[in-house]
């Protein structure tokens, strides 16, 4: 059945990209990723990460929830209020990561609270979130606020060691 749900995405990839009329190289530029892994991708031979959707999704300039929904990660219905805010958040462009992050986490917590957010399909959707923005926030050199427990030690240190010795 997975494959099925593969094969599904990838002529759904293939129609969009000759829609938008790009060449397999062209969207694979685009997106970040090699020319022949989105071959395969196409031909239902690979199941790729949510991250790299995300990347395919913004090159052809479509919503990266329809190609979750298409590659299996999330059920349309269920979760298509919950993806359009988290892509909402995801697509301010007066945040920065760090803020994108903290606003995510805030919003699960909510959900968590009111019962709406404990299923394993939220979960994983969270997690493939988080994992993108850290990555993101990692790639741009750390745009965001540090977080308290990142280097204090090693501030502390570095400060000790440069104090002349008596």
């Amino acid at each position: 059945m997975a494959s099925l749900n593969v094969g599904n995405l990838g002529e759904y990839l293939r129609e969009q990209r000759r829609t938008a009329q790009l060449s397999l190289r062209q969207l694979a530029e685009a997106a970040g990723v090699s020319n022949p892994y989105l071959s395969q991708i196409e031909r239902g031979l690979r199941k790729p990460s949510a991250e790299v959707l995300q990347q395919v999704a913004k090159a052809l300039r479509i919503s990266a929830e329809t190609l979750y929904v298409r590659a299996g990660i999330l059920d349309a219905e269920r979760d298509r209020d919950e993806v359009e805010t988290r892509a909402v958040i995801l697509a301010d462009p007066s945040l920065n990561e760090r803020q994108k992050q903290v606003l995510l986490q805030i919003y699960e917590s909510f959900r968590k609270e009111n019962g709406t957010g404990t299923d394993v399909v939220t979960d994983a959707v969270t997690d493939v979130v988080t994992d993108a923005i850290q990555d993101t926030v990692a790639k741009s050199g750390g745009a965001g606020e540090p977080s308290a427990a990142s280097g204090s030690d090693a501030d502390q240190h570095d400060q000790h060691d440069h104090k002349p010795s008596s």
